[in-house]
């Protein structure tokens, strides 16, 4: 296991520090110059959106906007926003946290284009659902199935498989530390329980998505406000110190700025998933009026989820002060650690649950990315996605047993990569959302609740859910 850690870890060193940080922070401003600051500009525009799906009951078995972006966000809110969170401090210093601010502002623009991109390129399937995602798009969007088969496989393998190993191994140190409970037997109960989601179908993931994400991320926020108020005197110190920090890195950061700023961009992308492909495909999977619409959604969720939840663990950590730059503690048992300080000895058990809530919607939100991708493949069929359900148990429970170095350096890598093949086709495909955009913005302006007519467009090749009643194959 050294010698595959040591590995990845080297290629994830040349990747990360020559390649992604330039694409990432590159197609981010590229997206935020061209959509003209869509981010800002369309911000009260995705709170309305968003509050129409709020409580709205989808027809048949359809998926509602609301739905779509508490899966997405079930995915996206986990370990990352808490565990890995904790590692960007001990690892970058308080300064992480300002990058992980910055490339969630610039990756809001990339999470809108690629989300609208999957909702243009998405497909009607049976009983009024939809299925769509950057595979899709790539197929149909630029004929490119080789890549698009790339995409499928490494997003299957990413989320479905080695970023649930991730989320499985914070549960099982969680729960080693507050109660004591070993790691096989937390792997047993993960199993069982993913099993009986999983197994349930597409609607299934969706209720329970629905009813987790907001639970959980609202009392997680409410805690840290509360430690929050509780320290309110070194509120200013704290914020200084991050900004300072993001420039002028404490000693203990091995590297400096380039570490810290690596480190920010790295947590931040894995917590709130911008350009990386995989919020797209819960994004098509909405039944809406208008492709823009679940962009803006999608694009809100970005902010959701670094903004709020991420913030909600930099100001825990920092403001009870139980960290070290470079130290041993780290991870899942240094939020643990700051909560007790905060609160006493049940705390480190009440954050152990609240992981358990955090992590197991991410293991069923990834599992979705993971369907859809293998649908890619199968259509209909269910024989394969049977199979990838089982190799998914079979990762929790390889994460619950593994070392938390090689999870999450896999993680990183794969992250990388999927990262790379999305951003290629999004780059290629971006005008068409643009054009989408302002057709979005030219029905507001007149008052009319926008309606998607594809002909304006310009190439309508590739475009096969709107205005077409009867499912199409994809192949």
């Amino acid at each position: 296991m050294d010698i595959l850690n040591s590995a990845v870890d080297s290629i994830n060193t040349l990747l990360w520090s020559y390649v992604l940080i330039v694409v990432l922070v590159g197609c981010g401003l590229y997206f935020t110059l061209t959509t003209g600051l869509v981010q800002l500009r369309m911000l009260p525009e995705m709170f309305r959106v968003l509050s129409e799906g709020i409580g709205k009951r989808p027809a048949g078995k359809t998926i509602s906007s609301f739905q779509a972006f508490c899966v997405s966000t079930a995915s996206r809110v986990g370990v990352g926003n808490i565990a890995g969170v904790a590692i960007a401090i001990v690892t970058g210093g308080p300064g992480a946290v300002f990058w992980m601010w910055v490339i969630a502002f610039i990756g809001c623009a990339t999470g809108f284009v690629e989300s609208t991109l999957a909702q243009i390129y998405k497909l009607p399937r049976e009983e009024g659902k939809f299925h769509g995602g950057p595979a899709y798009y790539i197929q149909n969007g630029l004929g490119q199935r080789g890549v698009a088969k790339l995409f499928a496989i490494l997003i299957s393998v990413t989320f479905g498989l080695i970023y649930n190993s991730v989320q499985a191994n914070t549960i099982a140190l969680s729960a080693v530390t507050a109660f004591g409970i070993p790691p096989y037997a937390t792997a047993i109960f993960l199993c069982v329980m993913t099993s009986l989601v999983i197994f349930g179908g597409v609607n299934r993931i969706a209720r329970v998505a629905g009813v987790l994400v907001p639970i959980m991320a609202g009392f997680y926020i409410f805690i840290a406000v509360l430690i929050t108020l509780l320290n309110i005197d070194k509120v200013p110190g704290m914020f200084a110190l991050i900004f300072h920090d993001a420039f002028s890195p404490q000693a203990a950061v091995g590297g400096g700025l380039g570490s810290v700023v690596l480190t920010g961009v790295k947590r931040g992308l894995f917590s709130n998933e911008a350009g990386e492909g995989s919020v797209p495909n819960a994004a098509a999977t909405a039944d809406v009026s208008h492709p823009v619409k679940q962009g803006l959604v999608q694009a809100l969720g970005v902010y959701v989820d670094t903004w709020l939840v991420c913030s909600a663990t930099a100001f825990i950590v920092l403001l009870t002060g139980q960290y070290q730059v470079g130290g041993e503690l780290t991870g899942i048992a240094l939020a643990q650690a700051s909560l007790a300080s905060a609160f006493g000895s049940l705390a480190p058990s009440v954050v152990s649950l609240m992981i358990l809530m955090f992590a197991f919607s991410s293991i069923v939100g990834n599992y979705y990315y993971g369907e859809i991708n293998i649908a890619f493949f199968e259509g209909n069929g269910k024989a394969g996605l049977q199979a990838f359900r089982v190799c998914v148990v079979a990762m929790v429970l390889f994460g619950c047993l593994a070392e938390l170095n090689l999870v999450w350096n896999l993680a990183d890598l794969f992250m990388g990569l999927l990262c790379l093949t999305n951003l290629y086709a999004v780059i290629r495909l971006a005008k068409y959302a643009r054009i989408a955009l302002d057709s979005y913005i030219s029905q507001r302006d007149q008052g009319i609740e926008p309606v998607f007519d594809p002909a304006i467009l310009g190439n309508v090749e590739g475009v096969h859910a709107w205005g077409i009643k009867n499912p199409v194959d994809h192949k």
